[in-house]
């Protein structure tokens, strides 16, 4: 069964209204277990966006309640093959958008994204599932090899780790050190901002509040979960 098959979308702020809530309302549930209410959302993105969509997202929310109890490091493997099998494609292509960061509903239904759509999608997920905002930063570098920048999502075992590299470019996760294509340029979370230094110790610049396109994703992802609240 291919559930990540070729699909490019671009969601009109229609069909964003109509998959929302999704995150909350699915929780805790298996696709057998669900409401009525939920159904139905999962029933109208199925129509908008086909059957694998709806698959996707009942497998994301399975991922996710399946596994609050797993070791860390088992949760980042999980995660990151998740979204690895998840189509690359340029936000031009995919979103109308030279520059677009998704939530992970909107690469869910879509099954595609970039770089930084991978690292967005990995950070909620691995959230949901228990690891600490603070354990984890979406780190820019860049991909030497490429020759161009890159998003990458990096895990700290403990404050002072070297940290652990999620990428949708190579699906073995692998300490920074071991990255040798990859040279950091700066990183966040959902409260902070560093500019990387060639021997650690990244030097703190800031709030992640400064970045406009970060804080647009938690925005659009609020929105989501509130909606049926509303």
């Amino acid at each position: 069964m291919r559930l990540f098959h070729t699909q490019s979308v671009r969601q009109s702020p229609l069909t964003l209204l109509l998959i929302a809530g999704l995150a909350t309302i699915v929780s805790s549930l298996s696709s057998a277990e669900m409401r009525p209410k939920s159904e139905s959302l999962l029933h109208t993105i199925e129509q908008q966006h086909g059957g694998y969509a709806r698959k996707r997202v009942i497998l994301w929310e399975q991922l996710i309640n399946r596994n609050k109890n797993s070791d860390p490091l088992e949760k980042l493997r999980m995660v990151n093959n998740f979204f690895n099998k998840m189509n690359f494609a340029k936000d031009i292509d995919h979103w109308g958008k030279e520059d677009y960061w998704a939530t992970p509903l909107q690469m869910l239904t879509s099954n595609g994204g970039d770089c930084e759509d991978y690292s967005i999608a990995k950070y909620f997920t691995l959230q949901k599932m228990g690891i600490p905002a603070d354990r984890m930063r979406l780190t820019y570098v860049k991909a030497l090899e490429l020759n161009q920048a890159h998003m990458v999502l990096t895990y700290y075992p403990t404050p002072d780790a070297v940290p652990l590299v999620l990428d949708n470019l190579v699906n073995d996760i692998q300490t920074l050190s071991r990255r040798k294509d990859l040279l950091p340029v700066y990183s966040f979370n959902g409260t902070d901002l560093w500019l990387a230094k060639k021997r650690g110790n990244d030097q703190h610049i800031g709030q992640s509040g400064q970045l406009s396109r970060w804080q647009g994703v938690i925005a659009r992802i609020n929105n989501e979960e509130s909606y049926l609240v509303h």
